[in-house]
């Protein structure tokens, strides 16, 4: 148990390192070409803090543990809304723009309606995977052409946030490169780790991927998040949970299966219609106003409990 336990504690130390130098890299990037906020949060710091979720994932199928990789994502996805928006909202009332805001929630549900949909033949094919890559291609596309028109706006307020460090060129490419090799690294190591702890608690690979590592490789994302709330950037925060999510099924997913198609092992249908669940509260908050209380925040935390509480009895 204390190789299990050095895996995977070394293994999500060097996701956590390789995911903060990744964003810091990519961030400083970010700020030469003025992204906005809502931009840098939905495309760099989602991308970079979901990156632990795309290598573990790459890891797991290539072991052949299909259910960790899916159950990963849905798991991660449910974290993402539950216990990184639902602390985030606890911490600081959330105050965003909703008109930016709202079109990338329906993005994110669509995309988690079509992954339902695509794992209820209990299987996600290389076709498949092609439409989500697809997806987070066009994406990426609209979200930076966006960012462009608004560039002018808000980069001194995008300087001002979160990482809020505008390094030289030389030294972002190189946080870029230590966290890749440090995520690679770490997905090693995290992925064994689940896998063995698994083994030793008669636990399938899907419910340690729904779990441990779901909110393993989420506590970037709530790191991220948490601090953007805290300093009153709620389109970031926002931006962070729904560009992650996005990012987890139209890429992780998307690309993980590219290479190997993926069975859905043990991630049942409640899973998908909680992740699923998640998704339609997350456009509900958006319809309501351009505030989100202590008290919605608390309701997402106290469902993702008793989530977990479900899970494990």
């Amino acid at each position: 148990m204390l190789t299990v336990i050095l895996n995977l504690a070394g293994g999500l130390v060097m996701l956590m390192i390789g995911g903060e130098g990744l964003v810091k890299g990519a961030v400083s990037t970010g700020l030469r070409f003025g992204l906005t906020p809502l931009a840098a949060g939905l495309t760099i710091v989602a991308f970079g803090t979901s990156a632990p979720e795309l290598m573990v994932n790459l890891r797991a199928a290539t072991l052949g543990q299909d259910g960790l990789a899916v159950g990963n994502v849905v798991g991660s996805n449910i974290a993402n809304i539950g216990l990184i928006l639902g602390v985030s909202v606890l911490v600081s009332p959330l105050k965003l723009d909703v008109r930016a805001v709202r079109n990338e929630v329906y993005i994110m549900a669509f995309s988690m309606l079509l992954l339902v949909l695509f794992l209820l033949d209990g299987r996600l094919e290389r076709f498949e995977a092609m439409i989500l890559v697809a997806g987070i291609i066009i994406n990426i596309f609209i979200n930076m052409r966006a960012a462009r028109r608004a560039r002018s706006v808000s980069h001194q307020k995008y300087r001002e946030s979160v990482h809020g460090a505008d390094l030289p060129a030389w030294k972002g490419l190189t946080l870029i490169t230590v966290g890749l090799a440090m995520l690679v690294g770490g997905g090693f190591f995290f992925v064994k780790g689940a896998v063995q702890l698994a083994a030793a608690l008669g636990a399938s690979p899907a419910l340690i991927g729904l779990t441990v590592v779901a909110i393993g490789t989420s506590l970037p994302e709530l790191a991220t998040s948490s601090i953007a709330a805290v300093r009153g950037y709620g389109d970031m925060a926002i931006g962070n949970v729904v560009g992650s999510n996005t990012f987890n099924v139209l890429a992780v997913l998307g690309l993980t299966a590219l290479i190997m198609p993926l069975d859905r092992s043990a991630v049942s249908n409640i899973d998908l219609m909680v992740m699923l669940a998640f998704s339609l509260y997350m456009v509900r908050l958006m319809r309501l106003g351009v505030r989100i209380a202590r008290w919605e925040g608390a309701v997402l935390l106290a469902a993702f409990c008793s989530y977990m509480a479900w899970l494990v009895a």
